[in-house]
């Protein structure tokens, strides 16, 4: 009988640790998000977002070369590796039971591991160096190289969840094994898929470093691919390192750009991901 209350007791203590760990990090992420809102909201108005950025002391100085830059980025980056990370993904989880698969695994993991700068590097000595110019397609390439590991583990992960029944059953009706693992496997495991794929189009929206090699910035809007492209970490990195305080409040603004940017493409993912594969 006293086993049984020693063993509840731990029972009890180990859930309210988790649950204290669990509130713990909610906790630290309302107190981040409500700093970034207290910094920035002061200074969110229409002109911010219409408006380039402008000489210090004049008036409705905008990020729109940020936003755009932003979304023409990170969109060339999922363009790249989202369809690299999801078909390596699908070879692991259904044919990387060999050699190579376990070989594979491994190089995609070390990639997962390498700091941000150096594909940054590895981009400007493989394409800004031979093009002698900065572009946003440098910057794609750079963000898509990021982006393939996190989605590739992910789709793994999500393909291996998928019951080995469902597999088995389109097999015996006569589907080709390439038909199963695209139309049933792939689409059963689609809503963790997108789950991963956001997570990896969150990291690299935060990234600076690997953008400082390849699209650099540029101080007014532009959608010219082969050239400069702004972006809104890089004009973060710039409006919190000057002397102005001024521009240290729009740093915090362009932060809660960012932030609210990213949440809105997670919640539209969850729903229409949601809707669509729920059955």
């Amino acid at each position: 009988m006293s086993n049984l209350v020693r063993r509840k007791a731990i029972d009890r203590l180990m859930t309210a640790l988790t649950a204290a760990c669990a509130a713990f990090a909610v906790l630290a992420l309302f107190i981040i998000l409500g700093y970034i809102v207290a910094g920035g909201l002061s200074h969110i108005n229409i002109g911010f977002f219409i408006n380039d950025p402008k000489p210090v002391g004049e008036e409705n100085i905008g990020i729109a070369n940020a936003i755009v830059g932003t979304i023409i980025l990170v969109g060339l980056g999922t363009l790249f590796g989202m369809p690299v990370g999801i078909l390596a993904g699908v070879y692991l989880a259904e044919f990387g039971s060999n050699r190579f698969g376990q070989a594979l695994r491994f190089l995609i993991d070390t990639l997962t591991g390498v700091p941000s700068i150096v594909v940054g590097v590895f981009v400007w000595t493989m394409m800004v160096k031979p093009m002698q110019h900065f572009s946003a397609w440098a910057g794609g390439v750079a963000l898509g190289i990021m982006m393939m590991p996190i989605v590739a583990r992910t789709t793994e992960e999500m393909i291996r969840l998928v019951p080995q029944s469902l597999r088995e059953a389109g097999l015996a009706l006569g589907a080709p094994r390439w038909r199963v693992t695209v139309g049933v496997v792939l689409r059963t495991a689609m809503g963790g898929v997108a789950t991963g794929g956001m997570l990896a189009i969150a990291r690299i929206a935060g990234e600076t470093a690997p953008l400082l090699f390849t699209a650099l910035s540029l101080n007014y809007l532009s959608t010219n691919l082969n050239g400069q492209m702004a972006s809104l970490t890089y004009q973060i990195y710039y409006y919190a390192g000057s002397p102005y305080e001024e521009w240290h409040q729009l740093a915090w603004a362009a932060t809660l750009v960012l932030v609210a940017m990213i949440l809105i493409l997670n919640i539209a993912v969850r729903v229409i991901t949601r809707n669509r594969y729920a059955q």
